[in-house]
């Protein structure tokens, strides 16, 4: 009797907690999740379909094709969509946010700058927003490095020989700029001005200086020095900017900061391209009245061919590589996902901009 009473009460758990847990999951399947490029990373593919029905667009989301046949499929993709995983350089817009409607809870985007993603709607809609900093720091500072080497030493000059076959011989030819010995300024010492001050060490730099709101106490434990934008200015033979775009920073470097700077000033650029005025740097750099310029990001992207700053010989630019690596994309992608499992889950987000 006791033996039948037990198997009883087990059948009775049995039959009442298995589909009570496969609701669960059916419930979490459910929801959907739209990827708004056809080249996500696959590992962070594979976080979003363990818990949720992805949707990806067929199309890249950069470029012309970005606002072409991409965007009209994400217009139809959205409605019902949860979750919007942005991967692209364009804005989000109010159109597709009114397509998404209700529904959606959280956009995780793939950049760690955020400027194009609609905060003020987002934060009217009540929808979180999540980016991928950190993750790209060590990736972005190698770049600043490498467009710190390439204007100093005069890359583009360089190459243009090389491609022409021909090499400007002697003893003071093509002659660069030494990074030992320097005074470098990092403008914004976040993740990415912390790695290029760490890459840097190792090139017996003379000084570090960084501005940005306050003194941290990771300057200190570099051995940078917190000074003011203008003494940054006056003082530093390399300024790499490192800051989000925002409507403080925008048009930062201009004719009147410009000025400010040393007649062997390099201007490094990894941040958005509208740090920086560029009509003021054309006319900076075209007058020697700053050495050269190292840009890997630009106003717009792409940069068009017959760009008047391309006309200069002593800017080296870059077509926005920061974080394209294998790795680092990879690890992107992977951040992004876990962002919006989290939001979605009733999670705090891992690096939330809105929440």
């Amino acid at each position: 009797m006791l033996r039948n009473s037990f198997i009883a009460t087990l059948t009775f758990a049995v039959i009442h907690v298995l589909p009570a847990l496969g609701e669960n999951t059916t419930m979490t399947n459910n929801l959907k999740v739209l990827v708004s490029s056809n080249d996500f990373p696959e590992s962070g593919l594979e976080v979003l379909r363990k818990h949720f029905t992805v949707l990806q667009s067929r199309f890249i989301h950069f470029g012309e094709e970005g606002i072409t046949e991409n965007k009209e499929e994400l217009l139809n993709l959205i409605p019902g969509c949860s979750g919007l995983v942005w991967v692209s350089h364009h804005p989000i817009t109010k159109e597709l946010l009114d397509k998404a409607g209700p529904s959606l809870k959280v956009v995780a985007t793939a950049s760690a700058g955020y400027n194009h993603c609609n905060l003020d709607e987002l934060k009217a809609r009540g929808i979180k927003l999540a980016n991928t900093p950190n993750v790209l720091s060590p990736a972005v500072a190698e770049i600043a490095v490498g467009l710190i080497l390439g204007a100093a030493r005069r890359f583009t000059e360089n190459l243009d020989q090389v491609r022409r076959g021909e090499w400007e011989i002697g003893f003071n030819k093509v002659l660069g700029q030494d990074v030992r010995g320097s005074t470098v300024g990092i403008v914004g010492l976040g993740g990415i001005g912390q790695a290029v001050v760490k890459r840097l060490a190792g090139f017996e730099v003379g000084k570090f200086v960084y501005t940005g709101h306050r003194e941290k106490p990771e300057g200190k434990a570099l051995g940078a020095e917190f000074v003011s934008l203008d003494q940054l200015l006056a003082q530093s033979d390399f300024i790499v900017l490192a800051v989000p775009l925002t409507s403080e920073t925008k048009h930062m470097i201009n004719s009147t900061t410009l000025a400010k700077m040393k007649k062997n000033a390099i201007l490094v650029n990894v941040g958005r391209g509208d740090l920086v005025d560029q009509d003021a740097l054309y006319d900076a750099l075209k007058n020697h009245q700053i050495y050269a310029a190292g840009l890997d990001v630009t106003t717009p992207e792409p940069l068009p061919k017959d760009h008047k700053l391309l006309t200069l010989p002593n800017i080296f630019i870059l077509p926005h590589i920061g974080s394209a690596t294998v790795r680092t994309r990879s690890d992107m992608g992977v951040l992004a996902a876990n962002n919006v499992v989290n939001a979605l889950s009733g999670k705090p987000l891992i690096t939330p901009v809105l929440e």
